[in-house]
């Protein structure tokens, strides 16, 4: 279990549990200011040369609304890895679905990832340095919306002093860093994070407790 609370009540929990050796599951809630605005749950299941997975978001029976994703990817080669997914969202007057492509080709120490669909373009690369830096890059593009965003973001782990720096920049100029401390000899983790917009000149921090 993962949670961590900003300055303004917001809470972000993570519930993941192993049923199998094959077979995982997740459960995430968000509220905003004490109010509850969103959760949704993950189940995923690792074959030797296919992961298929289905998540469910926001669902309300007596609205008649929710979300539901499922992604299917299969090993064609060693290093390259081609599937689908479909989106399916549904409230009241309104349904749809969407279908992807999507492709994975692993390197030695660099992961490329593309996704191509009627909703537009997603492309993602990460990049493994050394056993300390780790360093990404992600594009989006979104043909409804009319939009696309770029983001860059890196990790780097001081495995001495028990510290694990993350930090984060985008085309929309949102900055975020989070760093991570572990209170050995306590199984405790503790996490201070800080994010600013610049457009909406708005800034929020906060921090959290991992056990275990």
């Amino acid at each position: 279990m993962v949670g961590d609370m900003d300055n303004t009540g917001s809470l972000n929990a993570q519930i993941i549990h192993q049923l199998t050796s094959a077979v995982r599951s997740k459960i995430a809630i968000q509220t905003q200011q004490h109010k509850f605005v969103n959760w949704q749950c993950d189940m995923e299941w690792r074959g030797e040369n296919f992961t298929s997975a289905v998540t469910l978001g926001n669902p309300d029976v007596l609205v008649g609304s929710g979300i539901l994703v499922s992604h299917y990817l299969q090993s064609i080669t060693p290093a390259l890895a081609m599937g689908g997914e479909l989106v399916y969202h549904r409230r009241p007057g309104e349904q749809g679905a969407v279908t992807s492509l999507l492709g994975r080709y692993t390197g030695d120490n660099f992961i490329a990832t593309l996704t191509l669909g009627g909703a537009g373009a997603h492309a993602t690369y990460y990049h493994k340095a050394n056993d300390q830096l780790q360093m990404g890059v992600e594009f989006e593009a979104n043909t409804r919306m009319q939009e696309t965003t770029a983001s860059f973001g890196y990790q780097l782990d001081v495995p001495k002093a028990n510290l694990l720096f993350k930090g984060t920049v985008d085309s929309n100029w949102m900055v975020g860093a989070t760093l991570e401390k572990k209170l050995l000899p306590l199984p405790l983790t503790l996490a201070l994070g800080a994010f600013l917009n610049h457009r909406k000149n708005k800034f929020q921090c906060g921090f959290g407790v991992t056990i275990g």
